[in-house]
């Protein structure tokens, strides 16, 4: 079983600043990428930023120069954090884990997804 768990959201003013986190935990082999999507009311889903096991990164253009991705792969979590919030950035945030598990003699990759964390950007 693999569970991935998001925690950080809240209430922030424009301008502000939050730091969302993502665990993922249980029988993991390997996590080939990890990211963070976010869907806003009446909005499809976006994928806000993602990261791979290199390390490399990758961004919405819409948070370019604003948030930042980080993991630390040692205990499969990944941060986002998230400065000079806009109201536009009102959105649940969902954290997305691409693992590798291995049962009955062979390797398996799937999608797993948190919960996901509220972020209200309001004054």
């Amino acid at each position: 079983q693999v569970q991935v768990v998001e925690s950080g959201g809240g209430l922030v003013q424009p301008g502000g600043s939050l730091r969302l986190s993502c665990a993922a935990s249980g029988s993991i082999f390997s996590i080939n990428a990890m990211g963070w999507y976010r869907q806003a009311p009446g909005k499809q889903r976006e994928l806000v930023a993602s990261i791979l096991s290199s390390g490399s990164t990758n961004y919405a253009d819409s948070v370019k120069g604003r948030f930042t991705i980080s993991r630390d792969g040692a205990e499969n979590l990944v941060y986002l954090q998230m400065n000079s919030l806009k109201p536009e950035d009102t959105a649940v945030y969902s954290c997305n884990a691409r693992i590798m598990t291995y049962g009955n003699g062979r390797y398996f990759t799937s999608n797993y997804w948190g919960q996901g964390t509220q972020v209200t950007v309001s004054s």
